[in-house]
């Protein structure tokens, strides 16, 4: 009886500390930030950073000199293809299990919740198209140079996987509304590689600053205030 106690205790007790190392680890390096050189451009291309509190996107000009999305994410794909007007797009990455299977806040379970930390492996880039997106506490703008931008697309545009002529792979008729839909992606998602992790990465090899390790919003966001 009093070694059933102990192991349940000490079952009980890495049950709580996981989580709690997990969180320490997450506020220690989200603190300690890469290119802590970095300053805003004067002048560039101005993406957003979107935060609904728990999920991160980078939002992006749908044409510039250094890129055109519209063939990655075209409007044709979207359940209202007039959406595909907007001249912003709004890109972000998570787990397969927990996006298609939580439309709504309503609709989460503890099972998708499961999903959403520590993955399946499996991972999908969302879009979703607006037009003249303006700063909130909800969206922070930044302005790249022309050369972090270019970092910043070749790293995005390389999540998307292709089909053998080159093309995205819509999840047709997948989308929260009108104005988004789901792409197959390349790339792991885990407790270590979370939603909020990929634009951290992105943010990085861009060279902006931001933490090391970015598994939460905030780890992100906080940085733009």
């Amino acid at each position: 009886m009093k070694r059933a106690l102990r192991i349940f205790l000490y079952v009980s007790g890495g049950l709580v500390a996981v989580p709690l190392l997990y969180l320490l680890a997450a506020l220690i390096l989200g603190a300690i930030p890469a290119n802590p050189g970095w300053h805003e451009a004067k002048q560039g291309v101005r993406v957003f950073v979107r935060t609904n509190g728990v999920h991160t996107w980078i939002m992006v000009p749908k044409v510039t000199s250094e890129m055109d999305w519209r063939p990655l994410v075209p409007g044709k794909d979207l359940k209202d293809p007039r959406w595909g007007n907007g001249n912003y797009v709004a890109i972000g990455y998570g787990n397969r299990q927990f996006y298609l299977n939580t439309p709504t806040w309503a609709d989460l379970t503890v099972r998708n919740a499961f999903w959403a930390l520590v993955g399946s492996g499996d991972s999908l880039v969302h879009a979703d198209h607006d037009n003249d997106p303006q700063p909130s506490d909800i969206q922070r703008p930044i302005m790249l140079s022309h050369d972090e931008y270019v970092r910043l697309v070749r790293f995005m545009r390389g999540t998307f996987r292709t089909d053998p002529q080159g093309r995205t792979i819509p999840l047709l008729g997948r989308g929260y509304g009108n104005s988004d839909i789901f792409y197959e992606a390349i790339g792991p998602y885990n407790a270590v590689y979370t939603c909020n992790s990929w634009p951290g990465q992105a943010l990085r090899q861009a060279g902006i600053r931001t933490g090391l390790w970015t598994p939460l919003s905030q780890s992100i966001m906080w940085r733009l205030d």
